[in-house]
């Protein structure tokens, strides 16, 4: 059958019925697609979840501390060494601590150092040119673990660039060395005190 409209002229045109079986086959199809997506939204973001937690779970930090001292005699854009005591890494109660043991470690990196003037007070960074960072043990080679060049810095407080070595066999030994490499741009007028922080990021299988 056929419905007829007419127009402002009287003419008629035929107009077919609208077929309801399509629309609603359209419909369903559209709802479908959308519940599909949202489904597959909502396993995604399970299995970020998921990862996240597991990451978190075999993760941890360990952190270190130590001091070395630049001396007011130390020269003017020449590499100095300087030296620093050797640091204790008390790993074993930090691998127990986070329900693990050295054997169970698969990687550590350094995931950050900073470093900052303890003393005197009031003093800043203006006066160092560069720094390098070395660890090393009795055990394994030295090797550089971070590094700042070009400063040009007012602070009291720096935070240097990490490099991406793998540090496990340093942290599992019971003490390592750090090694420090100063160029100085102006000379100081007393000793300055520089704290160095490093925070280890350490990856390991559980108990």
């Amino acid at each position: 059958m056929y419905r007829y409209r007419t127009n402002k002229l009287a003419n008629f045109e035929k107009i077919k019925p609208r077929n309801p079986t399509i629309r609603i086959s359209k419909k369903k199809k559209k709802q479908f697609m959308k519940s599909k997506i949202f489904a597959l939204t909502v396993v995604a973001a399970l299995f970020f979840i998921a990862c996240s937690t597991i990451d978190d779970l075999l993760s941890f930090t360990i952190s270190n501390e130590t001091s070395i001292q630049i001396k007011s005699n130390t020269l003017v854009n020449l590499p100095t060494d300087v030296v620093m005591p050797d640091v204790t890494t008390n790993s074993s109660n930090e691998f127990k601590n986070n329900r693990t043991e050295a054997n169970l470690v698969k990687d550590v990196k350094l995931k950050s150092l900073n470093i900052s003037i303890t003393n005197p007070e009031g003093e800043n960074f203006s006066f160092l040119k560069s720094i390098h960072i070395y660890i090393s043990t009795n055990d394994t080679n030295e090797i550089e673990i971070a590094h700042q060049d070009n400063i040009n810095s007012t602070a009291s407080s720096i935070d240097l660039i990490c490099t991406n070595e793998k540090l496990d066999q340093y942290i599992k030994a019971v003490s390592y060395k750090i090694r420090t490499k100063v160029t100085l741009k102006e000379t100081v007028s007393q000793d300055v005190t520089v704290k160095s922080n490093m925070k280890f990021r350490v990856t390991a299988d559980p108990f």
